[in-house]
């Protein structure tokens, strides 16, 4: 049987493929933008990639409920659910409940601004999929790990989980992963964040702590300057202590809840479920209730 990380691990792996395949495909798509026609090209060219990115998030959300038994199983922990998540409520929609072809034209915004500015149209456009490429790759993540904690809301048994580094990861990361947190509490992350959810019993979760001054040892000096800034690994390096050169909340948000609502004026997002964990306020019969309502369980 297969170990509890090693499961955490496939099931973030898969995620990523996911991910990798849609930002892609929309590379693709951003490099037949008309430097001439900017807008107007690409809207031609969403409807296209709003139909393989709402594919890649149903593929990732429909991962959910056979990761969560899986990882209560390596726990040796019956996973009983009183509901299962609804894949497609999780797709088409951005993950602060926008309209997910409003935020996919953002680049084409972007690029505009840019011209404005005095970028070429090359360098323009270049800062423009620079920037798809993180909405395609986040929006994938954002409805797996979702998914996850929706499942994980629907098993009594999962009490809280521990946030798993997934390869080379941020400052940020490092410092927030290996804590284990309430099943309700909203999962922090920044664009492109790879970090994983472990559902885990209290009793298990410390076989899953990641020390952040151990993770920071295993990295080669060269990795230590680049992902806790020059200066800043010089002071930890020198015994500084890492919580305190790292401002473990910048740049983090909680997808669907009021750390991260960003929207068009005179459109109401729609409510996500990381929003309904807050509202519900540890109350899990109402959390789920509130999810069933908003057709996130069935």
């Amino acid at each position: 049987m297969p170990s509890l990380v090693e499961v955490a691990g496939l099931h973030a792996r898969t995620r990523r493929r996911f991910a990798q395949v849609a930002a892609g495909e929309a590379a693709r798509l951003w490099s037949q933008v008309d430097g001439d026609r900017i807008a107007a090209s690409w809207l031609s060219l969403l409807p296209r990639l709003l139909v393989l990115l709402t594919g890649a998030q149903t593929a990732a959300a429909a991962r959910a409920d056979s990761y969560l038994d899986e990882v209560l199983d390596a726990q040796d922990i019956a996973p009983r659910a009183v509901g299962r998540v609804s894949a497609a409520a999780l797709a088409g929609v951005a993950s602060d409940g926008r309209d997910l072809a409003d935020l996919l034209y953002q680049p084409a915004v972007r690029t505009l601004v840019g011209i404005q500015r005095g970028a070429t149209v090359d360098q323009a456009l270049a800062g423009g999929g620079a920037g798809l490429d993180m909405l395609v790759r986040t929006q994938v993540a954002d409805a797996g790990r979702v998914a996850d904690q929706v499942a994980m809301t629907a098993r009594p048994q999962a009490t809280g989980y521990v946030r798993m580094l997934v390869g080379v990861s941020c400052d940020r990361c490092a410092l927030l992963a290996g804590r284990r947190y309430e099943w309700s509490a909203g999962f922090e992350r920044h664009p492109r964040c790879d970090c994983v959810h472990i559902p885990a019993r209290e009793d298990s979760a410390d076989d899953l702590r990641t020390d952040p001054r151990r993770y920071f040892d295993s990295l080669s000096v060269a990795e230590q300057d680049r992902l806790f800034t020059v200066a800043g690994a010089e002071a930890i390096r020198a015994g500084a202590d890492i919580a305190q050169v790292v401002n473990a909340r910048r740049g983090v948000y909680t997808a669907g809840g009021r750390q991260y609502t960003r929207t068009n004026a005179g459109k109401r997002p729609r409510l996500m479920p990381e929003e309904i964990l807050r509202q519900a306020d540890g109350d899990r019969e109402e959390a789920v209730r509130l999810l069933r309502l908003h057709r996130f369980l069935r």
